[in-house]
């Protein structure tokens, strides 16, 4: 590894930047999934994110949601990990990486694939507003504790 990239972050020369941040996003992405998908299985939603694969168990609907979870933290952590430089900061922009996942997911994507109206506006949707925020801000705080250590 050059000299450059190994002052990049002190854990640089361990695992890398990119790896870094794989890992950032898969904790956070997850540690968000698992307060979200609590308050899913809470409201009953589970078997509908199962229906995406064909499956109707809550379980199911849970691995399927940490899956993306994972996902959806790496979209942030690959591509954006520099935002993350503060705490205050990873709050404010996991509470906006949450709402834009809230419109893109069950407003857009989950509707699609399941041949429903999109941006369907309702209570349910609106209680899935507020979990997709709890999410962002986990995952983000998760990444840039991650991001900022010098393990």
């Amino acid at each position: 590894m050059s000299q450059s990239h190994a002052a990049a972050h002190p854990g640089a020369p361990l695992i890398g930047v990119l790896g870094r941040r794989l890992l950032a996003g898969a904790v956070g992405g997850l540690a968000g999934g698992i307060v979200f998908g609590v308050l899913m299985a809470a409201m009953g939603v589970l078997p509908m994110i199962a229906s995406m694969v064909g499956s109707s168990s809550a379980a199911v609907g849970f691995g399927v949601h940490l899956v993306i979870s994972v996902l959806i933290g790496w979209g942030l952590t690959v591509p954006f990990a520099g935002l993350l430089s503060g705490y205050g900061k990873a709050v404010l922009v996991g509470l906006a990486y949450g709402a834009l996942w809230w419109v893109l997911g069950p407003l857009v994507i989950m509707p699609t694939v399941l041949g429903m109206p999109l941006f369907m506006v309702d209570v349910a949707a609106l209680m899935s507003l507020m979990g997709h925020l709890v999410y962002g801000a986990i995952l983000a705080v998760t990444a840039a504790r991650l991001l900022t250590s010098r393990v």
